[in-house]
Parts: structure tokens; sequence; C-alpha cells
């Protein structure tokens, strides 16, 4: 078996966008939509990918519901510096529980949990 994507539904499909690709970088692999459903999935090609989801019919998918997504980032302070000048103001952390890895937690527009990990 191998992990291919997480599934996030959301609540405003281009700021969920937004987030995701322009603030944090992701490249957008697929964009496709209809009967009212908007669908992208962003990650590098041959990666597990982050699928949004938007579907403004069926509200009730929406929200957190305890899903975290992690990232890789090489520098954590420099994209925590990078996120609060962006302002993204609740940032948790950073957590060391070892001294092979750091990381910090934010949350996207909908709530989902993302965190930021550092391995040294």
């Amino acid at each position: 078996m191998e992990f291919c994507w997480v599934t996030l539904n959301v609540g405003d499909f281009e700021r969920s966008l937004r987030f995701y690709h322009e603030l944090l970088g992701l490249p957008i692999c697929s964009r496709h939509g209809g009967n009212g459903t908007e669908i992208a999935m962003l990650g590098q090609e041959d990666k597990p990918k982050i699928e949004l989801l938007f579907n403004p019919d069926n509200p009730a998918a929406r929200g957190p519901g305890g899903i975290t997504v992690g990232l890789a980032v090489s520098s954590l302070d420099e994209t925590v510096d990078y996120l609060k000048s962006r302002g993204i103001t609740h940032v948790v952390g950073p957590i060391a529980p070892n001294a092979h890895i750091r990381f910090s937690f934010i949350s996207d527009p909908d709530g989902y949990e993302v965190q930021l990990v550092e391995n040294r």
C-alpha cells in the first residue's frame, strides 16, 4: 500500500487554494470541477498530495475533524517568520521532542491543522 493523498473538504475553494499554493508553495498538479464541485490536487508530481474538495451542496462534510496535514520545511524558523509576515498569527511551537526534529502547527482557512516539520 502507498499513501496517495489526504482530502480536505473546504468552505472557500479559492481561499484554500491561495493558502496551500501561494502561501505554502505547493504546486498545483491538477485542477478540475463539474456539477458545482471544485477539486485541486497539490504537491509534487511523484509525491503524496493534498486534495482540496469544495462542494457547496455538502456543507456538513467541511471542517477539521482531527485531520493534520504534515509538510516538511528546510528551516522552521524562516518558514514561521514568513507566515507571520503574511498574517498567520496563530502558530503553536516550535516543539522539539528530540534532537532530530522540530515542528510547529498553524491552521488553514478552514481550521485544518498544518504541521510544519524540520528534520535535522
